[in-house]
């Protein structure tokens, strides 16, 4: 008798489990972006900051970037504008953000992709 109903709870729940994935009940998971980058306080002794691209899976898709300094936006680099004028940073591309003075302040880049989704790619306090 026990094993009976434990067999029609078994059957239930994997029912349920089934049921939400087909009917789009479980949701869906985000993927994060890969982008490779070093970032350092501008080294021409103006504020703002220097980004050298190092790669990624997904540096093809960035198209914009937006930056912080203490929560305060800097408006760094407008949508599709790179050293190159190309749609996204290369490789080996360096990019001066210009803005406020970067020393002991915290710095936050968001990036968006062609997706129209955005991520945190850069985040550290100097």
């Amino acid at each position: 008798m026990i094993g009976v109903i434990l067999m029609v709870a078994i059957v239930v729940i994997l029912a349920a489990v089934i049921a939400a994935f087909v009917f789009g009940m479980a949701g869906s998971t985000g993927t994060s972006k890969n982008i490779g980058m070093t970032v350092s306080p501008n080294s021409s002794g103006t504020h703002g900051i220097d980004i050298l691209w190092q790669g990624g899976a997904d540096l093809n898709s960035l198209s914009l970037l937006n930056w912080t300094v203490d929560g305060v936006d800097q408006n760094g680099v407008a949508e599709n504008k790179w050293a190159n004028d190309a749609a996204h940073p290369s490789v080996g591309e360096q990019t001066i953000l210009p803005g406020a003075d970067v020393t002991g302040a915290r710095v936050i880049i968001v990036g968006t992709f062609t997706d129209g989704s955005s991520q945190v790619i850069f985040d550290r306090r100097y």
